[in-house]
């Protein structure tokens, strides 16, 4: 075992944690979302807010747990860019759904660029793919959004099937983490 090895499997231990806690996350806050996205009331307000915060955290302990190289300055980027939502979506929350989906279209591609450039820099650890992939849809997804809120009938149910697929593919990255640790250790 290499010196260099012992903080890659910290890292994807730790990476790996925080996998199955965002996929937990979001599949809680998709189904409350989705339950209460009918309109913009105080609930739905407070979930749409509470995601990017969540998300800030996440990037924080991401962050820790990383320690140095490449990816802590995206993540910390992602700090920005999802406190920015968080507020934007608590303003835009007062104008309506399309201005929610506005907001939040534009922190999905920004944030999914993020993770592309997160993902790409961990492709050694393994389990990044699903990572890559997820950033990339959710460029797709934000413009979609944006383009949502243009038309008659926009909703805030399309937000929680994003959600739902974003902790998906965090699960499958912390599954496919954990079959590269299984393998790292029987080394």
């Amino acid at each position: 075992m290499t010196t260099d090895t012992v903080p890659a499997t910290g890292l994807a231990q730790a990476l790996r944690r925080l996998y199955f806690v965002r996929f937990a996350f979001a599949l809680v806050w998709a189904a409350l979302l989705f339950a209460t996205a009918s309109s913009l009331g105080p609930v739905s307000i407070a979930l749409l807010v509470l995601y990017p915060l969540f998300d800030v955290v996440a990037a924080v302990l991401d962050a820790r747990s990383a320690k140095a190289g490449r990816p802590v300055t995206a993540l910390y980027v992602n700090v920005a860019i999802s406190l920015l939502a968080a507020a934007g979506l608590a303003v835009a929350a007062s104008s309506g759904i399309p201005g929610v989906l506005r907001v939040w279209g534009s922190w999905a591609i920004v944030a999914g660029l993020v993770q592309l450039v997160v993902g790409a820099a961990r492709r050694g650890l393994g389990g990044q793919w699903p990572m890559i992939l997820s950033g990339a849809i959710s460029v797709v997804a934000g413009t979609s959004f944006i383009l949502q809120a243009t038309m008659d009938g926009a909703s805030l149910t399309a937000l929680a099937g994003y959600a739902t697929l974003g902790g998906i593919f965090f699960l499958v990255s912390a599954l496919r983490l954990g079959s590269g640790l299984r393998s790292t250790t029987s080394r």
